[in-house]
């Protein structure tokens, strides 16, 4: 991936080079201690943005408990019991709540199933209204409101993801950005299930093909390839994060197909885990734990902990710094976690096992295990290209929106990082 991502650049680039020698010259609720939910539309996920580099290692040791209470907000697009999105995040800012010292230390409120994204940015701007320190838009979809709102409250810090988008290029200074690494985690799942597999054949019950649920199946085909090139893989998109009727339609096609190991991402699983819990095929998971939902069958997940990142983002608020930091959950820093269930076959364990470490030590790229494509290497490219050229205008014309997780993001953000080489003053996007 890091070479397509690269060669992009480089076609993108030389485009412009040619042009420029053409030239002559809803209401805030507090979070009670048992989850409540909002009465709200049905809820689906917006997940991740493109790649970018983790941080260094969250500090593992609790901040000091603040002289004030700091006052954390979330607006999500599913509930905080969804299994998947929406609990990974709040389970994380209960656990920073609780390593802080509780409720007198840290409040949390939260807006769920806010599906419509005009209500979304109402409850956001609301939230920043009432003073709370950090409010989180758990959703990419929420960017563009969240960019118009975040001016307005400059005390106010916000965050939002999957995304690495914090406004820096447009003149804002306090949104923080954060995304996961799930094809790493997809793909240590993908070497445990090949190597698990009686039948020879896995199936995959896709959401929405785009963000961090695509790189997470991108990821496990990629490593159930890697530990058997023979194995078939069956990948299949419902085309909605919250269906589960759908998913559980896709799991029974899978099944039926021959597939003795299903997985898959968003909110949308507990319909295809009920599906595998009723026929006894395995399960593999991500995002977050989804053992209570059929403790016999899911054998392994890639569990997301925010809490290092959002213990960042406090500590960074309280010393006078708003936002401006991207985050990025990968297995180095912690942010992804592997669980893996108990008396599974040793062999296929130490497999995942040493997958796991092959990908922390950088000797595995999980989107391409057969390249071991260095992270420096796309920086590298791209560091060869001359950018010395006089200044160009580019206009871009799409079908769908630059934060599209697809299509449309791929090109915009290719240009941007085009920008930042070179300054706005040579590079001009419309």
């Amino acid at each position: 991936m890091h070479k397509k991502f690269s060669l992009l650049l480089v076609v993108l680039f030389a485009l412009i080079l040619g042009a420029a020698q053409c030239k002559s010259t809803p209401a805030p609720t507090e979070a009670p201690k048992e989850p409540t939910k909002a009465a709200q539309p049905a809820a689906t996920e917006a997940p991740a943005a493109a790649p970018t580099e983790a941080p260094a290692a969250a500090p593992t040791e609790a901040p000091a408990k603040p002289a004030e209470k700091f006052r954390v907000a979330l607006v999500l697009p599913s509930p905080i019991t969804d299994m998947a999105w929406g609990e990974s995040i709040y389970d994380s800012l209960v656990r920073l709540q609780e390593e802080l010292g509780g409720e007198d230390a840290m409040e949390i409120a939260y807006s769920e199933g806010m599906f419509n994204v005009t209500d979304a940015a109402a409850a956001i701007r609301d939230y920043a209204a009432d003073g709370y320190d950090l409010v989180i838009a758990h959703g990419t979809q929420y960017g563009t409101s969240l960019f118009e709102i975040a001016p307005d409250f400059p005390d106010t810090s916000f965050a939002w993801g999957t995304a690495t988008d914090t406004g820096a290029d447009q003149g804002i200074t306090n949104v923080f950005a954060y995304e996961a690494r799930a094809e790493q985690g997809g793909f240590v799942n993908g070497v445990l299930a090949a190597k698990l597999t009686k039948s020879n054949v896995l199936g995959v019950v896709g959401p929405v093909e785009a963000g961090d649920a695509k790189l997470y199946i991108d990821g496990f085909v990629a490593g159930a390839k890697y530990a058997n090139p023979d194995i078939t893989v069956n990948v299949s998109y419902t085309g909605s994060f919250g269906d589960t009727s759908l998913a559980a339609e896709a799991a029974n096609t899978h099944i039926q197909a021959g597939a003795d190991i299903l997985t898959g991402s968003a909110q949308q699983v507990v319909g295809a885990i009920g599906v595998a819990k009723e026929k006894g095929v395995l399960w593999m998971g991500t995002q977050a734990d989804q053992s209570p939902l059929a403790p016999d069958i899911v054998v392994a997940t890639q569990y997301y902990d925010w809490t290092p990142f959002l213990r960042d983002m406090m500590e960074k608020h309280q010393s006078g710094t708003m936002g401006g930091e991207v985050y990025s959950l990968t297995l180095k820093n912690g942010g992804l976690q592997m669980r893996f269930a108990d008396n599974l076959d040793p062999d296929a364990l130490a497999a995942a096992k040493q997958a796991e470490q092959d990908i922390i030590d950088g000797k595995i790229d999980p989107l391409n295990p057969g390249e071991m494509m260095s992270s420096e290497e796309p920086a590298a490219m791209a560091d060869e290209l001359d950018y010395d050229f006089d200044p160009v205008r580019v206009a871009l014309v799409l079908p769908s929106t630059v934060t599209d997780l697809a299509w449309s993001q791929s090109i915009y953000d290719s240009l941007k990082q085009i920008q930042e080489k070179v300054g706005e003053d040579k590079l001009e996007i419309a």
